[in-house]
């Protein structure tokens, strides 16, 4: 399995810089052709998605498009995938950042019963209080 870098997976999802597009594409292909998959940490998905947003400027619903169509691929694996998919169902119809839906998703996982946050918009989220 090959684990990918935020700066290789923004280049293959956005294709700014073909000749990186070009090099990320043929690699996750050999990667898949040998019937490997692609991984992708939580880390470099909330980078990801950082990057999406503060620097293309993408819109929320873009970024969701984006990473559903990661997580219906076959041949990509997550860390954690029912957090993702979890964390961006609440996203979808909340203020929240997705790093801190993320964080109570996988919060919930790991057993813990609430989490704290000084974040305003974090603690209107389920399972969240204000510290």
């Amino acid at each position: 399995m090959l684990g990918i870098d935020t700066n290789v997976l923004v280049r293959f999802l956005v294709r700014d810089d073909e000749a990186q597009f070009e090099k990320a594409r043929k690699m996750i292909k050999r990667e898949v052709a040998a019937g490997r998959r692609v991984f992708v940490s939580q880390l470099v998905l909330l980078e990801t998605e950082w990057v999406l947003r503060s620097r293309y400027g993408l819109p929320k619903i873009e970024i969701i498009a984006a990473i559903s169509g990661l997580l219906d691929a076959t041949d990509v694996q997550f860390e954690d995938e029912s957090a993702i998919e979890e964390a961006l169902f609440v996203w979808k119809d909340n203020a929240a950042d997705f790093a801190d839906c993320l964080i109570g998703a996988r919060n919930r996982r790991l057993g813990c019963r609430i989490t704290a946050t000084f974040d305003a918009k974090a603690s209107k989220l389920p399972g969240f209080i204000t510290a």
